[in-house]
């Protein structure tokens, strides 16, 4: 451990490894310090028995602004997911798809019986609205919760709830709909203009690969911080001297080494995975409950995307309940036999992965989103807090706290390196 370095930063999941690239780049001294015996974060994949399984089902987005600038997408080689949903509605499985993306599959979309064609219409339209217009008007519109904001949009409460609560309440971790329509609108933007897939390793392939450019020997795993203030942060192993600190562990974590930080409200979700021989879809998409039971968030073939994910001649199911409390594996056994329509009594169940703190609340109103990372006296702070909800916030907070440890730098003592 250093005596002393120009920054320490604290974290190393997405945040502050983007954090950590940045000051690199510029070719400031750091020193990244994480309590975990792997970096990452929330972000992790743990191989059982031949099988991926990420810690709580999650994907990438190609339209993550700050995701090509760091990462080589095509070294993950990525798998892909359908640009669409399938719906379960009574003994029918409605199949509705970006038709930019699937044009075969245009007329199905149009003829599904999910809420109305109007419905179709004004949701495609409200799309449109967010992956075209500038991000400036998407931020300056009058913001309302994400469910006001479907209804604003003309939407039936049929296709909200047979369609849009299922699928946002899957991303967003909000079965309310309580998040800012702000959010929504960045979300939808990047749904619109992205593509979905997996990493053929897992999503844990994601950190390594925005940790892959920087020095090893500069980052100390299994080292947590018992303190941090101006000038100085505390570890097991010795005090470190710094020009500035930068937080960037999750939100508990960080509200507890600065209290100055108001606590941010967490969503929390379960996955639960089980193989089978024989998959229940042949497609690579994502199966909602459109009947309103509120259980079910979603669940996939996960292996129909990428086959690395289930040993030869295996699949694996991933799905998803948003909350706080896991149900039984047996009650969820019984949704999916009604969802893909067969029986899953010759599907093993490999683990139950509980996420208690997977994203952070972001209700109305977040303005620009873009929360301060300045804290004052040398201290900033970095991650999907500070930002949107997502992959993406936490890369762009982690790049963006980076920049302001820099001008900090640069101003306090003139000689500083330039941020890039």
């Amino acid at each position: 451990m250093p005596a002393e370095t120009d920054v320490v930063i604290v974290g190393g999941g997405l945040a502050g490894l983007a954090a950590a690239r940045r000051l690199h780049r510029a070719g400031v001294p750091w020193r990244l310090l994480e309590a975990a015996d792997r970096l990452g974060g929330r972000v992790a994949t743990d191989e059982v028995d031949g099988y991926l399984l990420d810690r709580g089902f999650q994907v990438l987005n190609t339209a993550y602004p700050r995701l090509g600038g760091l990462v080589d997408l095509g070294a993950l080689d990525l798998g892909w997911f359908t640009s669409g949903v399938l719906v379960r509605r009574g003994d029918r499985l409605e199949r509705l798809v970006n038709p930019l993306r699937d044009p075969a599959g245009a007329p199905g979309t149009v003829a599904a019986g999910v809420g109305s064609l109007v419905d179709r219409l004004r949701f495609a339209a409200l799309a449109t609205g967010c992956a075209t217009l500038p991000m400036g008007r998407l931020l300056n519109a009058p913001e309302t919760t994400s469910e006001a904001a479907l209804r604003r949009a003309g939407l039936s409460a049929a296709f909200i709830e047979e369609l849009l609560r299922p699928f946002l309440s899957g991303v967003l971790l909000d079965r309310e709909l309580a998040t800012s329509s702000h959010v929504l609108a960045v979300l939808l933007r990047a749904f619109a203009r992205g593509r979905i897939g997996l990493p053929a390793r897992g999503m844990a392939a994601l950190p390594r690969a925005v940790a892959g450019p920087l020095p090893a020997e500069l980052i100390d795993l299994h080292t947590p911080v018992a303190e941090v203030a101006p000038g100085r942060v505390r570890t097991p192993a010795g005090d470190i001297a710094c020009r500035a600190v930068l937080i960037a562990a999750d939100p508990p974590a960080a509200a507890t080494l600065l209290p100055r930080l108001q606590r941010v409200r967490m969503h929390s979700y379960t996955t639960y995975y089980h193989s089978t021989d024989t998959p229940p879809l042949a497609e690579p998409i994502l199966l909602l409950d459109g009947e309103r039971r509120e259980l079910v968030a979603n669940t996939v073939v996960v292996s129909n995307a990428a086959p690395t994910y289930a040993p030869a001649g295996k699949h694996l199911v991933a799905t998803s309940v948003v909350g706080p409390q896991a149900p039984p594996e047996p009650l969820i056994r019984g949704e999916l036999d009604r969802l893909y329509g067969r029986s899953t009594a010759d599907w093993t169940h490999l683990a139950t992965v509980s996420v208690p703190h997977a994203l952070p609340a972001a209700p109305p109103p977040q303005g620009r989103l873009r929360k301060p990372v300045a804290l004052g006296d040398g201290l900033f702070v970095a991650g999907d807090h500070r930002d949107t909800p997502s992959i993406q916030g936490a890369l762009a907070s982690g790049w963006r706290a980076a920049g302001a440890v820099l001008a900090e730098l640069r101003g306090t003592h003139g000689a500083g390196p330039p941020a890039p």
